[in-house]
């Protein structure tokens, strides 16, 4: 019985404030990443973007204006994590908004440091996630969607990634995992890639994915989600376990709609 009131009134929401398809076609043209979806994938991640905005208020800080597509091409990148996902949404319940300034902001903080000593640190970022709060981004990140020595990069993949890491509690590299997957393969998996990427950075070897991803498993998590989704034939290559990984959590196989990739193996 829930279920089928649950269904109606997802459809009357659909019904009311279904994103429109000119909004819709400028987000896919304006986004290489979900213009290489199917057509039933584009089909389903429109109705899930259309809930998640039903759901989750978009601002803006700084006097940055936003357009009438931007917040609906950050909700389908949120939403394209959580595709194939039973009850999707319900991985972003517990908060309400997603901010967004026109670039970096500054976040004022206390960190412990070595002897326990305490020190205020005042630093630039891209995004940030708070675990029962909101989604912060930086416009000019999500615009320049790259990283100046060709590494891939997508700032509202990491910090959702975050999100769905924080579902099951503090950030640490291990959301909660579905039925089926084995937790000894997952830790097995993301352990030996992280210690590989550190020891790379330790010796100045050039890594394969984001330096940025050694900084905790937390954000190993988070940079590996970035890649799987926009170099997914890069991270297979340089951490087949990972993908495999990968594959079975997000419930995609990003490599699959890149047939220029499946061709030249």
């Amino acid at each position: 019985m829930f279920k089928r009131l649950r269904r109606a009134w997802l459809q009357h929401v659909l019904f009311q404030s279904r994103v429109p398809y000119p909004v819709w076609h400028e987000v896919l043209g304006r986004s290489a990443l979900l213009a290489a979806l199917s057509q039933r994938e584009k089909h389903k991640l429109r109705k899930l973007t259309s809930l998640f905005l039903r759901e989750k208020a978009v601002s803006s800080a700084a006097d940055f204006v936003l357009e009438d597509w931007m917040p609906v091409l950050i909700a389908a990148h949120a939403c394209l994590l959580v595709l194939n996902f039973d009850d999707a949404l319900d991985y972003y319940d517990g908060w309400s908004e997603i901010i967004v300034y026109p670039g970096a902001f500054r976040v004022k903080r206390q960190e412990r440091g070595m002897g326990g000593v305490v020190h205020e640190t005042n630093r630039a970022l891209a995004g940030e996630s708070w675990s029962h709060g909101p989604v912060v981004l930086s416009w000019d990140s999500i615009a320049s969607g790259g990283h100046a020595h060709g590494l891939p990069t997508n700032v509202i993949l990491h910090e959702f990634a975050h999100k769905l890491d924080m579902f099951n509690g503090p950030a640490d590299g291990l959301p909660p995992l579905h039925r089926g997957m084995v937790l000894n393969d997952w830790t097995t998996a993301l352990s030996s890639a992280y210690e590989n990427l550190t020891h790379r950075l330790e010796h100045h070897h050039q890594p394969p994915i984001d330096p940025y991803g050694a900084t905790n498993p937390a954000e190993f998590f988070a940079v590996i989600t970035e890649v799987f989704f926009e170099a997914p034939a890069q991270l297979r290559q340089a951490y087949p376990e990972v993908y495999q990984q990968l594959r079975l959590y997000y419930k995609q196989d990003p490599i699959t709609r890149h047939p220029e990739l499946l061709v030249s193996e």
